[in-house]
């Protein structure tokens, strides 16, 4: 079977295609014949050593998947040959086939695609466990996502306003700007054309966001704390901007606000019962088509290096896919 390998941590343009041994099911093991795998950003650290979570070479990148089990192994009841799934690995999925613990496996609903499940995982996970577990999203509160046309940032505006935020979307550009609108934004703010601060109060009647959900710190963490409401809760998901900002702890204080870390993965870890629940009401509403991932771009197996190069320019919105 040809599996996209890393094999040096040089970044994409040294991933190659091989051809590698079929995977064999271990005990509480399922294999999973790959129809969909889905990029994150984390993919683009991996891929260079910089992730925090460091897969042995060689790995084949992309941590979230949808596909068909084709073997179970033994002391394995809960999927059986033939069943739809979705799931996350932390890393692998970017091959025809592969073998994974039946615990990060959920039933793709019946009607969703393999596209739309592989997009559920990582993205839509996090976002629920940001905004409800650690932010405590409440009906009318402000929410403002930094970065929020790509994949992290579209699942965060379209969750929030399911639960019944008022969702403010930034973004560098008009045109993924739009792409939040169609996803249900209610106010929009160009970051790169303006004051990310006064933009935030003047989108919230002067009062300041509830809750900040930033996936790209960097130069507009700092402005976006500034703007926080009284009592606000700033959720930490990710640098995608490139630097870890520093930041002044008096502004904390003086508006008696939160600075929330948001580390999906240790939770699913550490509270697998939790994020299982959230795992199967994301699937619920997708389902019912209150959520409708947005993809991309979809890639061949054998330009897995430039679906990754895609994420590296920042040039997409919403998902990108590998489909081996």
């Amino acid at each position: 079977m040809k599996a996209a390998l890393c094999k040096t941590l040089t970044g994409p343009d040294d991933l190659v295609i091989e051809d590698i041994a079929e995977p064999s099911a271990g005990p509480g093991e399922a294999v999973v014949r790959v129809k969909a795998a889905a990029l994150n950003f984390f993919d683009t650290l991996a891929v260079r050593g910089k992730y925090q979570v460091k897969a042995p070479l060689p790995f084949s990148p992309a941590g979230e998947f949808a596909g068909v089990i084709e073997s179970v192994g033994a002391g394995v009841t809960s999927v059986k040959v033939g069943d739809r799934v979705f799931g996350t690995a932390g890393h692998g999925a970017a091959r025809e086939k592969m073998a994974v613990k039946v615990e990060g496996l959920n039933a793709t609903p019946a009607g969703v695609s393999d596209d739309i499940a592989a997009c559920i995982t990582v993205t839509y996970g996090t976002a629920l466990h940001g905004l409800k577990d650690r932010g405590e999203v409440k009906p009318s509160e402000n929410v403002v996502v930094l970065g929020a046309s790509g994949g992290a940032g579209l699942a965060a505006v379209e969750l929030a306003k399911l639960m019944g935020a008022r969702v403010i979307a930034c973004a560098s550009t008009d045109e993924k700007l739009a792409i939040c609108k169609e996803r249900g934004a209610d106010a929009l703010i160009n970051y790169s054309s303006g004051d990310l601060k006064d933009d935030i109060r003047k989108h919230t009647g002067g009062n300041g966001a509830d809750v900040v959900y930033d996936c790209v710190g960097d130069k507009f963490a700092e402005p976006a704390i500034r703007a926080m409401n009284w009592g606000g809760r700033y959720l930490v998901i990710g640098f995608a901007a490139g630097q870890i900002p520093k930041i002044p702890l008096n502004l904390l204080l003086l508006k008696s606000s939160s600075l929330v870390g948001v580390f999906w993965g240790a939770h699913v870890a550490r509270d697998p019962a939790a994020n299982r629940a959230n795992l199967q009401q994301l699937a619920g509403w997708v389902a019912e088509g209150k959520l409708k991932p947005h993809i991309h771009k979809i890639f061949p197996l054998a330009q897995t290096a430039d679906a990754i190069r895609e994420l590296d320019r920042r040039a997409s919105t919403g998902k990108v896919l590998i489909r081996p």
